[in-house]
């Protein structure tokens, strides 16, 4: 169940999303971005809404994997709807408690940042849920290459971008098997911002710290013993390929932002 709640996981499948250039998914994600934060009210935000679901149909991704996949990212959430739940401040007060309340506007914006940050990440899972790694490092790098001719390394930012892809969800899952052989040993891992739950939070940290260590040596030990040396010769099996699918995926994200910035500004 862990291993199926890990942000950056591929999930092999055989869609139209899966079948699309992984430049073409990297920026969809960005301009999905765009989408999202151009719907200005409910209606408009609606239709992402449900663009996302097709979105999520489309990949064959089961939703509640898809929202399994964002559930270590979901305290973004909800850490943001309070803040706009206690600090935007209009129309009726709902409650009160001293110099706190909460009034019908806070509570619109709660809700409307909330299923606006669920969208982002749902779209930021669907990159990672339908591409693997491999695939989006090379997009980023043929996307950024442009930019190395005025000296940016683009191919060191993805190989670091792919590092990270790569680990983020094995650390996690060391993560939960320390915790599980802390609990085991009788460990208490308390939470709580005394000294007992710092010592707690110390057993989860230092253990996973010298791994993530261990893992860079081994990775950097693998790469000198294959003779890395950067982007210089490196050659694909399978060569990056824009398809009439890229196109049609393009066409659709533009028509979506017309019909969101329409409804924005109608109602």
């Amino acid at each position: 169940m862990a291993r199926n709640a890990l942000f950056g996981r591929y999930w092999e499948a055989d869609s139209i999303i899966h079948n699309l250039d992984p430049r073409t998914k990297l920026v969809g994600v960005i301009f999905w971005m765009v989408i999202t934060f151009s719907a200005a009210n409910f209606p408009a935000l609606g239709v992402v809404v449900v663009a996302t679901l097709a979105l999520c149909f489309l990949a064959r991704v089961p939703l509640g994997q898809a929202f399994r996949s964002i559930a270590p990212l979901s305290f973004i959430i909800v850490l943001t709807a309070l803040f706009n739940l206690f600090w935007v401040q209009g129309g009726a007060v709902l409650a009160q408690w001293g110099f706190i309340q909460i009034s019908e506007e806070g509570v619109r914006m709660a809700i409307f940042i909330s299923i606006r940050l669920t969208v982002l990440l749902l779209a930021g899972s669907m990159l990672t849920l339908t591409t693997t790694t491999l695939d989006i490092t090379e997009a980023f790098e043929r996307l950024l290459a442009p930019l190395a001719r005025i000296g940016v390394p683009a191919h060191e930012f993805a190989m670091i971008l792919g590092i990270a892809l790569r680990f983020l969800p094995q650390f996690a899952e060391e993560l939960q098997t320390i915790r599980i052989a802390q609990l085991a040993r009788g460990a208490k891992l308390a939470t709580s911002p005394t000294k007992s739950g710092i010592a707690g939070l110390t057993s989860l940290l230092v253990p996973l710290f010298a791994s993530a260590f261990r893992h860079a040596d081994t990775l950097a030990s693998a790469m000198d013993a294959r003779c890395y040396h950067g982007a210089q010769g490196r050659t694909r099996l399978l060569p990056l390929a824009f398809t009439r699918n890229d196109a049609i995926a393009a066409a659709a994200l533009v028509a979506l932002l017309a019909v969101v910035l329409l409804i924005s500004h109608i109602l």
